[in-house]
C-alpha cells in the first residue's frame, strides 16, 4: 500500500515537472516569435550621384562607387539599420530628372541650395558638406580675384545652365550689383568643360569647383595636369552642398537627419573631406553665408 501510495506521488510530481517545464518551452518560443514579427522590414533607397564628380562621387579603378559626399552617405546608411542604400552612377541631368519623378529615393551631386529647387526637392535640416567654388581663369589674369573684379574687367564667362546652382550664384551677384554686372549666358547644356573652354580660349572663365580643380588639374594623375602651369583658380566663397530627396521621402530625410547630425558632431564629415578634397572646409563654416 505505501509503495503504490509512493509510486502514484512520484508519478504526480513527474508530470508536475513535464508541466512546468511544457509551459517554460511554450512561453520561450512565443517570445522568440513575437521578437521576430516585430522587427522592421528593411527598406532599399537608391541613391543617385553624378558619376563624373570626382572627388565628390566617383566610380574607383574597381568601379566601386566612392567620393566625400558617397562615404558620408555610406556612414549614414550604416546609422540607418531601417534602410539599405544602393548607390547609382548616373548623370546630373537624369538624377535631377530622377530624383523628382521618384526614380531614386535622394541624389547626391555638391548640390547647392536655391529657392527654385525647393518646389522640386526635400531639402533636409542638415546639410551634406562644404564646396569651394571659384574662378578658373588662364594665367595672365590672375589678379581677378572675385566676381566683381571679373565684371570690371569685362571678361567673358563660360556658358551655365539656368538650373544649375552656378548660375544662381553669379545670378545673385547680379542682381545685388547692377552697375557691374557679369555677362551671364544660360548654356543649354547643364555644364560645360570649363578648362577646356578657358584653355582654347573661348571664354576667359568660369565657375569651377575648389575639390574639382584639386583633383582634375593639381593632382599629377589628373587629366588636365598639363595645364596646371598655364591655369589659374580663385576661390571667391564656400557654399554648403545638399542631398536632393523625393518630395514623398519626408520621413526618410527625417531620419537622415538623425543620422548626419551626430556623423558631423564625431568630426566623421571633416576626415572624410581631408581625405578626398585635401583640405577642411569645416573650419570657414563660421564665414559660410548660403
Amino acid at each position: 500500500m505505501k509503495m503504490n501510495k509512493f509510486f502514484k506521488i512520484a508519478a504526480t510530481g513527474i508530470a508536475l515537472v513535464t508541466l512546468i517545464a511544457g509551459c517554460g518551452s511554450t512561453a520561450t518560443t512565443g517570445a522568440k516569435t513575437d521578437t521576430g514579427s516585430a522587427k522592421k522590414e528593411v527598406r532599399k533607397i537608391k541613391v543617385a550621384f553624378d558619376q563624373g564628380g570626382k572627388p565628390i562621387g566617383y566610380l574607383d579603378e574597381k568601379g566601386n562607387p566612392t567620393g566625400y559626399e558617397i562615404e558620408v552617405m555610406k556612414l549614414v546608411d550604416k546609422a540607418l539599420s531601417e534602410y539599405e542604400f544602393e548607390y547609382v552612377p548616373t548623370s546630373s541631368e537624369d538624377l535631377l530628372v530622377g530624383v523628382q519623378q521618384g526614380k531614386y529615393q535622394v541624389g547626391v551631386k555638391n548640390a547647392w541650395f536655391t529657392e527654385e529647387r525647393t518646389k522640386s526637392y526635400i531639402f533636409p535640416k542638415e546639410f551634406l558638406g562644404l564646396s569651394g567654388v571659384g574662378i578658373l581663369l588662364k594665367k595672365k589674369n590672375e589678379k581677378i580675384k572675385d566676381l566683381s573684379d571679373f565684371a570690371k574687367a569685362k571678361l567673358s564667362l563660360a556658358p551655365i545652365a539656368a538650373s544649375n546652382a552656378q548660375y544662381t550664384i553669379v545670378d545673385e551677384y547680379n542682381q545685388a550689383n547692377p552697375d557691374n554686372k557679369v555677362k551671364l549666358e544660360a548654356g543649354d547644356a547643364f555644364s560645360v568643360d570649363v578648362v577646356q573652354w578657358v584653355n582654347e580660349g573661348r571664354v576667359d572663365g568660369g565657375i569651377y569647383l575648389g575639390a574639382t580643380y584639386e583633383k582634375q588639374v593639381l593632382a599629377k594623375d589628373g587629366p588636365y595636369h598639363n595645364l596646371a602651369n598655364d591655369l589659374v583658380y580663385n576661390e571667391f566663397a564656400v557654399v554648403k552642398t545638399w542631398p536632393l530627396f523625393n518630395k514623398k521621402e519626408q520621413e526618410f530625410a527625417d531620419a537622415y537627419d538623425q543620422a548626419i547630425k551626430k556623423i558631423k558632431e564625431e568630426k566623421k564629415t571633416n576626415k572624410l573631406m581631408v581625405k578626398f578634397y585635401n583640405t577642411d572646409l569645416f573650419k570657414l563654416l563660421d564665414t559660410v553665408k548660403r
